[in-house]
């Protein structure tokens, strides 16, 4: 299992129920969330190893949105 976040365009819940179904459909997503808090609106995406950062980001646009990965050190 990894933790994977990116930055996003999601920022109210119309949007959190816009992007619902295109990630919850994923295999191998367990769970996610958005930080609607934070001024980067943070997606934190549970995964399998089998579930790339490409994909996640494919899923998200495929929605209409953005998600950009988080550099990490």
């Amino acid at each position: 299992m990894k933790t994977l976040q990116f930055k996003t365009n999601i920022n109210c819940g119309g949007c959190l129920r816009g992007v619902t179904p295109f990630l919850n459909e994923k295999d191998g997503i367990k769970s996610w969330q958005v930080d609607l808090q934070s001024d980067d609106r943070i997606l934190t995406v549970e995964a399998d190893d089998s579930v790339s950062p490409t994909e996640v980001r494919q899923i998200v646009a495929e929605a209409g949105f953005q998600a950009q990965p988080l550099d990490r050190p």
